[in-house]
């Protein structure tokens, strides 16, 4: 048997679709167990065409893997079945064979979407940064027992029932403190009647899937989305995301016991980056931070946004792998430093052993600073850790140090060829 488990080990964007997919050549099973659309895995495929998958798991550009949506996603039908045509349409077919959905998912549904937006809008309160995806409005319907789940769609009486529920609520949410304006149910359940019907056969009791697969040796590969600072416990809280986003949550958003994991592995940049508002204690300002941004194309692959750029912050680093249980990390990204000059690394946080527990204590710290040399040779044909000139070797080596934790691939580019094993 063979479970792995691929963790963002920062606050999400660490180059992990390009780690699944690598991984995913040799899994049976690929599979979602938290989020929903605001994550964004980009795949670049050998012949150069790209890919951005915000809810289908990164297996599916794999013929023979089986893409598994568990339980603890939230899922929009529409933008699900957005992604299974664009992938058609590049002769990339998604059948049942291929994708799973768990009955138990919730539905992200226009209320969501519509409160979501509404509460980032700009200068109003609370404002935290989301995708505006309707994520947190929807998990809060789930944790309310209010929420629609996939296996609704199968029945239409139960649908208009429960849409007429959810919308005397949130309808009045919306117009009453948003001044925003009411959402027919009607036509909400018309749209959704359509989608349930492409949908239902893709849709299963995916926990039970997956522990028979587990019995029977089959190897299965869990995708992590989001990052581990951005885990609804353990993050830089309230600046985080819905759902677990660390190891911990895959047993029950997937619906497998625990300790069915044989390997996690952590995913991090190089550097730092962050999308939205927090704390952010590396972060570089003014010039240096724009020219990280410009040399990593630091851009939100969701929502566009220009991604906060800053020193690789290794306190944040030994906290967020030692949460999730990783023995071992990728690093992705490391061609973007060169020519960076001088580079710093985040060593530790003064008077601190661990992380803060809430974004009012990161925004206090002091940070540690290492400085160490940079390196102008660009690293996008290297191919093995000995061909990186000495500064760099030397930049992953101290990496290592620092976290405590084995860096097993490093990634100089974004294509499937530009990974190596150490």
């Amino acid at each position: 048997m063979a479970a792995e488990c691929i963790v963002g080990a920062q606050w999400g964007d660490e180059g992990k679709g390009k780690v699944i997919d690598y991984f995913a050549r040799k899994a049976d099973y690929v599979v979602r167990w938290a989020g929903g659309g605001n994550a964004g895995h980009t795949i670049l495929l050998p012949d150069g065409r790209k890919f951005v998958l915000h809810l289908l798991p990164a297996g599916v550009f794999h013929q023979g893997v089986v893409n598994v949506l568990g339980a603890g996603v939230v899922l929009d039908p529409w933008q699900v079945l957005e992604e299974m045509e664009a992938l058609e349409r590049a002769g990339l077919r998604v059948d049942p064979s291929r994708l799973r959905i768990s009955l138990r998912a919730h539905m992200v549904l226009p209320w969501h979407k519509a409160l979501d937006q509404a509460r980032e809008k700009d200068g109003r309160p609370g404002r935290i940064g989301t995708t505006g995806k309707g994520i947190g409005p929807c998990y809060e319907d789930k944790a309310g027992r209010r929420g629609l789940r996939m296996a609704d769609l199968a029945s239409r009486e139960g649908l208009a029932s429960s849409l007429e529920r959810l919308a005397r609520e949130r309808n009045l949410l919306l117009e009453s403190l948003y001044g925003e304006a009411p959402i027919d149910p009607a036509r909400v359940e018309a749209s959704l009647v359509e989608a349930g019907e492409r949908l239902l056969p893709f849709l299963e009791d995916t926990g039970l899937l997956l522990r028979k697969a587990l019995g029977e040796g089959k190897s299965v590969l869990f995708e992590g989305a989001q990052g581990v600072l951005l885990d609804l416990d353990h993050g830089t809280y309230p600046y985080v995301t819905s759902s677990s986003a660390s190891s911990g949550g895959v047993f029950s958003g997937a619906g497998i016991p625990f300790g069915g994991l044989d390997r996690v592995i952590g995913v991090a940049k190089a550097y730092t980056t962050r999308v939205g508002e927090g704390p952010f204690p590396s972060e570089l300002h003014g010039e240096a931070g724009e020219r990280l941004r410009k040399a990593g194309g630091e851009f939100g692959a969701t929502t566009g946004r220009p991604r906060r750029c800053g020193w690789l912050d290794c306190a944040a680093l030994r906290y967020s792998l030692a949460l999730s249980g990783a023995r071992e990390m990728v690093l992705t990204k490391l061609d973007v430093l060169s020519g960076q000059g001088p580079l710093k690394i985040l060593a530790s946080y003064e008077g601190m052993d661990g992380f803060p527990s809430s974004a009012g204590e990161v925004s206090r710290l002091r940070p540690r600073y290492e400085e160490v040399p940079g390196w102008d040779e660009p690293l996008g044909g290297v191919r093995s850790f000995e061909g990186l000139p000495g500064p760099a070797r030397d930049y992953v080596l101290r990496v290592e140090d620092l976290t405590g934790v084995r860096i097993s691939m490093v990634s100089v580019g974004p294509g499937r060829d530009e990974v190596f094993r150490r």
